[in-house]
């Protein structure tokens, strides 16, 4: 194995830590794990190597974000992985309007970073934690950071300005940033190869579905509009979010349960969507199981699921010439053949039309879950790690 190949990708979330060594040229994903329940008495690290799976319980010192980057760090020196790393890659969650872009990251950048903390509070100091780990335990190792909001620059003003003050957007940034953009960017890319054509000359819908929802419009391979606005919180119907309600709401809600308006957000954001519409769990698995059970809030919110994506990319087919595809996408979107089926039912206006076998089997060798007769609907599943250790690697090549 050549020196110096592999790119480290991780991903910290607000209670665990996504990793992976990827070879950026083969893609070849070396190992993949999981550090969750962090900052708890249960914390472990599960993963992947060589096919075979393994945990590791997390020691009391070891179960903040630092301790658990440190033992990966150490996992990895054992496999003999650590000396064939180039670079490190850091999914960030927002970018602001001041990165289009993947960007590698010096001390300056780093601290460029934190001025953005305000756009996504939950998220970015997150973020910034293992770049600090491991600017700490790996300090001359070359680090990348990949935004989730850069894909989506492109939108146009009539798409990313909301109805309120422009003082508002120029003096505090309010607008809509989109999300998701790292997994929008893969698969548009995948899309056009299944299709055979250049991404740049395709016009693609894709719905990414998973405990997070969005959907966005892609023209000639750039993002040109998005459900997500400047919070994850705006657009469809999520795991715990609700997605767009009436901003009327929040003063009602605050007045009628007597609550603060940090309380309602809350429950905007980790009550509502599946969880709260169906009153038991935010997995579709089991909302599906419930409903089968004649559950009737279980089946009211697979219903309400269904309609509120199939509305927003009805609305988002109208910045695009034309569909070349609808695109399938996360973890609902690629395995959920019922959740596709109401949504593809919803869009028969479009020309959509399903093949129930295909769509069974979670598509073609090209990923077609409609017919041939029909406006093309397709699964392609993302890959977000893989984009990550693709742009981590094109940075730290060039910049040696």
């Amino acid at each position: 194995m050549t020196t110096q190949q592999n790119i480290l990708v991780l991903n910290c979330g607000s209670s665990s830590l996504k990793f992976a060594v990827i070879q950026p040229l083969s893609q070849q994903v070396l190992i993949h794990g999981l550090a969750e329940r962090l900052a708890s008495n249960s914390a472990q690290i599960q993963y992947t190597l060589a096919g075979q799976a393994d945990k590791h319980t997390l020691t009391p010192s070891q179960t903040d974000h630092q301790g658990a980057i440190e033992c990966v760090i150490s996992l990895l020196q054992t496999q003999d992985l650590l000396t064939s790393l180039a670079g490190v890659g850091h999914r960030v969650v927002h970018g602001g309007e001041a990165y289009s872009e993947s960007l590698l990251l010096t001390n300056e950048s780093i601290n460029d970073l934190k001025t953005l903390h305000h756009l996504a509070p939950l998220h970015n100091p997150v973020n910034l934690l293992g770049i600090e780990a491991i600017t700490q335990l790996l300090p001359k190792i070359s680090q990348v950071a990949v935004f989730d909001t850069a894909f989506h620059q492109t939108l146009p003003e009539a798409a990313y300005l909301y109805g309120v003050p422009l003082e508002l957007y120029k003096q505090h940034g309010v607008r809509r940033y989109g999300f998701h953009g790292t997994s929008y960017r893969y698969v548009g890319q995948k899309a056009a190869q299944l299709l055979g054509k250049n991404s740049d000359e395709c016009h693609f819908l894709v719905a990414h579905l998973g405990n997070g929802c969005s959907a966005c419009a892609i023209k000639n391979g750039k993002s040109v509009d998005t459900s997500m606005g400047m919070t994850p919180l705006e657009g469809l119907v999520m795991g715990t979010r609700s997605g767009d309600v009436d901003p009327g709401l929040i003063d009602f809600l605050c007045e009628r349960l007597n609550q603060p308006l940090s309380e309602i957000m809350s429950l905007l954001n980790k009550q509502s969507g599946l969880l709260g519409l169906s009153g038991k769990t935010n997995d579709m698995r089991e909302v599906q199981q419930l409903a089968e059970q004649g559950d009737t809030r279980a089946n009211l919110a697979i219903e309400v699921f269904a309609f509120k994506i199939a509305r927003y990319l009805g609305a988002l087919a109208v910045s695009l010439p034309r569909i070349d595809a609808l695109v399938f996408t996360g973890g609902i979107g690629e395995n959920d053949r019922l959740t596709r089926s109401l949504i593809l039912e919803h869009l028969a206006i479009l020309g959509f039309e399903l093949d129930g076998s295909l769509n069974k089997q979670n598509g073609d060798h090209k990923g077609r879950i409609s017919t041939h007769e029909s406006t093309l609907a397709m699964v392609v599943p993302t890959d977000e790690e893989r984009m990550i250790a693709i742009d981590t690697h094109q940075l730290v090549s060039r910049d040696q």
